[in-house]
């Protein structure tokens, strides 16, 4: 009788995926060890003491686990039946950040509970990825009309501008991801072109001259109006189409980035930036009265140290690495922010550029296997969910590992299961969990 049954744990679980998450985990456990061990320390007391990072993350590490076998053990149906539920809760803890928010290292996106610290904003990952799931599975949505796609967005915008306003601008731009899924379900093209070419945009605007810029935005619109002209006969359209795009780029080029660069980003964050490109800031200002000019000041000389010490770390770190326990810019603390946002360059120390391939393998394999499981779903929500989840993480992947060797401003974004935190670490287990108990059931459709 025993042979007979399967139990409900592991029938159509892909263990391939369960396997990946608990090597990146281990990885990064390993790697949270190695920075913060001190010699003379007892290993198991230490690990047992839980006062220690790596004795912690093992907690969140235990917890998340617990609640990945929960989830395992939950119906399908209760994810697509909660989404808006949780979507709306998610906006819930958002708001409750502004009354009782703590201040940590220039963020206030973070609600202290005595010891333990809840970064709403990185649940909130899981709540739109439900929620946008759930409304383009909708039998009444129809995502080829514009009112469809503007609610969608807006489902994604919401607690982006939520979480701008709590200065938490890095994690803000990763809902920017779940556009990715919209594409996938049949968004137009062209949005993204436009994305694309105002990214372009704003990138010129902070390496050219205004003025300059201006004229060749100018003499490019002329240009499209000289050819057009003599291939259209719709020529008033084309004059009015071709000015709204200049008037557009100009008014970018002109209001919006400033606007963004003196009122939404922090300074610390647009010093970063201009530190990668290697131009002073335009934008930085010292205290001064309304009606005062600002006053222009250069980039700090130590805005890039953090940059510069992991590519400093991963650099010494060679082919095959300086060993285990061995590097010395990050056992010595030469390299902020380690066990967090930069904890790719103890990888990089450690293990060396084999280490980091690995390290690269295993994450690519994470993300095909994510885009794999997409594609064999029966339902729109379970497909829509598992897009939005390989989206979310290859954001994180990308521009966590670009920052670490400086080919991407520092936005302060974890490395998915190996960075340390305990939100993080629940949020990326929860998300990873879901799509494997929806997979598990990818002959229902559920809506």
């Amino acid at each position: 009788m025993n042979n007979q049954r399967n139990p409900t744990i592991s029938k159509g679980v892909d263990s391939t995926l369960i396997w990946l998450y608990l090597v990146l985990v281990a990885i990064g456990l390993m790697s949270i060890f190695s920075v913060t061990y001190h010699e003379g320390d007892e290993v198991m007391r230490s690990f047992l003491s839980f006062k220690t990072d790596y004795s912690k993350q093992l907690i969140y590490f235990a917890a998340s686990l617990l609640l990945g076998l929960f989830i395992l053990l939950t119906d399908s149906k209760f994810f697509t039946a909660t989404a808006n539920i949780w979507y709306a809760f998610g906006i819930l803890l958002l708001l409750l950040v502004f009354p009782f928010h703590t201040s940590v290292k220039g963020t206030e996106s973070i609600i202290r509970f005595g010891g333990f610290q809840l970064q709403p904003a990185e649940l909130c990952k899981v709540f739109v990825c439900l929620a946008l799931a759930k409304y383009l599975s909708r039998v009444e949505t129809d995502f080829s009309k514009t009112s469809s796609q503007l609610m969608a967005a807006g489902i994604v915008c919401l607690p982006a501008l939520i979480t701008i306003a709590q200065k938490e601008t890095g994690l803000a731009l990763v809902f920017l991801a779940f556009f990715l899924v919209m594409f996938r379900e049949g968004l137009p093209a062209g949005y993204l072109i436009i994305g694309f070419s105002l990214a372009v945009l704003v990138v010129a605007t902070l390496l050219i001259d205004k003025d300059i810029l201006a004229i060749i935005l100018t003499v490019i619109a002329v240009i499209a109006i000289y050819f057009g002209w003599r291939f259209t006969r719709q020529r008033r359209e084309l004059i009015i189409i071709v000015s709204l795009v200049w008037v557009t780029c100009v008014g970018v080029q002109r209001f919006a980035v400033p606007f963004i660069f003196t009122h939404v980003l922090q300074k610390h964050q647009v010093e970063r930036i201009f530190s990668l490109i290697g131009r002073e800031n335009p934008y930085a200002k010292l205290n001064t009265v309304e009606g005062d000019e600002p006053e222009v000041v250069s980039v700090k000389k130590d805005t890039d140290y953090n940059v510069r010490q992991s590519k400093i770390a991963i650099g010494s770190g060679g082919f095959f690495g300086r060993g285990f326990l061995k590097g010395t810019q990050t056992r010595f603390d030469f390299v902020p922010e380690q066990r967090t946002d930069f904890i790719f360059c103890t990888i990089g120390e450690g293990f060396g550029f084999l280490g980091c391939l690995v390290v690269l393998g295993i994450y690519i394999f994470l993300l095909l296997r994510m885009v794999n499981i997409a594609e064999r779903q029966r339902s729109v929500f379970s497909r829509c969910y598992a897009y939005g989840v390989a989206s979310v993480f290859f954001f994180h992947i990308a521009i966590n590992i670009c920052m670490t060797v400086g080919l991407a401003p520092v936005i302060g974004i974890p490395l998915p299961f190996v960075s340390y935190g305990g939100t993080s670490l629940i949020s990326f287990t929860t998300m990873l969990f879901i799509l494997v108990r929806l997979d598990a059931d990818r002959q229902m459709v559920l809506r």
